[in-house]
């Protein structure tokens, strides 16, 4: 029986997906986020209809979810599985967006970072705590390592998710919502890059 969330790293089965093309659906979204963010009035002008979700946070935060949705399902097209990470935080994506949305309230897609980097990075740090360095399933297509080399990256990319959930929370709670929209595209990529 086939599962609809990818392999193991190790499976010479494992259906490869095209890097650029990983890299473009997983990004996709975070831009149109960031694009719909800076150019929240004019897409309203252009389709009067989107004004109906709110200001420019609230009209990236829609699309944002509709961009996670299509990126998932290209993903599956291409692959028949979907990948873990991206589908954990697109399931954040659809109940934080959605909670900011219904109650027209940016706290809950400002907290999405948050939650996301505190969840992967406990997963990650609790693999290894039970012996299994769980990074593989991101980066398997990327470095070919032996165990003890997974074991340092998925340890590194732990603590490292944590001091992004942390950089979040003092971004989002003590600037502008325009320097936190820049600072999730524009510092998160680089620094995790």
């Amino acid at each position: 029986m086939n599962s609809i969330l990818e392999g193991d790293p190790s499976d010479p089965k494992k259906p490869e997906l095209n890097p650029l093309a990983k890299l473009a659906l997983e990004l996709g979204p975070l831009m149109v986020f960031f694009f719909a963010n800076a150019r929240g009035e004019w897409l309203v002008e252009a389709w009067p209809a989107l004004g109906s979700l709110g200001g420019p946070l609230f009209l990236a935060t829609g699309l944002f979810m509709a961009a996670t949705a299509v990126s998932l399902a290209v993903s599956w097209l291409m692959t028949r599985s979907l990948p873990i990470m991206p589908l954990v935080s697109g399931v954040v994506v659809f109940v934080f967006g959605a909670l900011t949305l219904w109650l027209q309230d940016e706290t809950f897609i400002k907290m999405k970072p948050t939650i996301v980097n505190s969840l992967f990075g406990a997963v990650l740090l609790g693999g290894l705590l039970f012996g299994r360095s769980l990074l593989g399933y991101v980066f398997d297509s990327a470095f070919r390592l032996d165990a003890e080399g997974w074991r340092k990256l998925t340890l590194r990319w732990g603590v490292f998710f944590f001091f992004l959930a942390i950089a979040n929370e003092v971004v989002w709670r003590g600037f502008p919502t325009d320097t936190w929209v820049a600072f999730k595209v524009w510092g998160i990529m680089p620094l995790t890059i």
